[in-house]
Formats: structure tokens, sequence, C-alpha cells
């Protein structure tokens, strides 16, 4: 496997497998839904965040997961914007070598973070247990986060509850 900057070219079906493999960890959870779980416009404005990157975890030409990562001006905080596996590729170990292939090649982040939903049991694990983030705030109805939801504290979809993580990285 090798991690690599997304081509422009790929931008639709990168988006895709993204919404695709968000609406299944959605549904496996919650059951079938018309509704879109990760609509293009979330997925836009993370492209178009300031410092912002597409990556792709790929292996003999075939791309099986990638990432939106984002950068504070110097550098030093590193936001995991969006980590998937392709639908059908899951258990081959794609997001633990996406994710250890993403903190070896930006050694100047000192301070990552990320977010995931309250339901995603799979992602706090792999978040907390494999990846060695900590969770550092529950963003819900009685503590709002004030960047991305409403006044209530929800996610797009209604569910309460989001995890902020965060990994602070040492280096001897």
């Amino acid at each position: 496997m090798e991690l690599r900057t997304l081509n422009n070219n790929e931008l639709e079906n990168f988006k895709k497998e993204m919404q695709e493999a968000f609406q299944k960890g959605y549904e496996d959870k919650f059951g079938e839904t018309e509704d879109l779980i990760l609509p293009e416009a979330d997925i836009m404005e993370s492209l178009s965040a300031p410092h912002s990157v597409a990556l792709e975890v790929v292996e003999d030409g075939e791309r099986l997961g990638g990432a939106i990562i984002a950068f504070s001006d110097d550098g030093k905080l590193g936001d995991l914007h969006f980590l998937y596996t392709k639908v059908g590729c899951q258990n081959r170990g794609v997001a633990t070598f996406g994710w250890k292939s993403i903190e070896a090649s930006y050694p100047e982040v000192t301070v990552w973070e990320t977010h995931t939903p309250y339901f995603e049991i799979r992602n706090i694990h792999f978040y907390v247990n494999r990846c060695g983030f900590h969770i550092v705030e529950f963003f819900n109805a009685h503590h709002p986060d004030p960047h991305d939801f409403d006044e209530r504290g929800t996610n797009p979809m209604g569910e309460d509850g989001f995890f902020r993580f965060q990994k602070i990285i040492t280096r001897m």
C-alpha cells in the first residue's frame, strides 16, 4: 500500500467512495435511510479549507480509501477532516496504514485533531486504541460544538453527540 496525494481527475470517484463508506457506517447501525449521510457540500467544504490536502491509499493501482486533512497556518496543528476505507476493503488495515502514513508524512504537526459521532464504535476504538488519540470533548445538546452544529448541539442527521479527539505528538 502507498499513501499519495489525490489526482484531481479522481476527485468525483473519491467523493463517491467516501459517501458510500459513510452511508454504510450509518446504515449498519441504524438501518437504511433515504437521507445522504455525507453531503457533497461537506466534502467540498473540507477540500476548500485553508491548507487542505486530499490523500488516497492505493494498492496495485486500486484506491482502497482516503483522507482529507488540513493544517493551521504554522503547520503545527493537523485536522483530520475525513478518513475512510472503501466499501468492500474493510478489515485489510487500510485505515491503520493510511493514518500511520499521514502521521509519518507530516512530522511538523505536533497536535492532530478529529471528530466522530457517538455511535461509531469502530471509529472510537480505532482512534483511541489503534492510533493513540484521546477523547478530549463530547459535543451534545448540553455542550454544543460552536463550529459545526446547530444551537442544540446535534449533527445534521439529528443524532446527539460527537466526540472530539486529540493526539499530541511527542518526538524524541
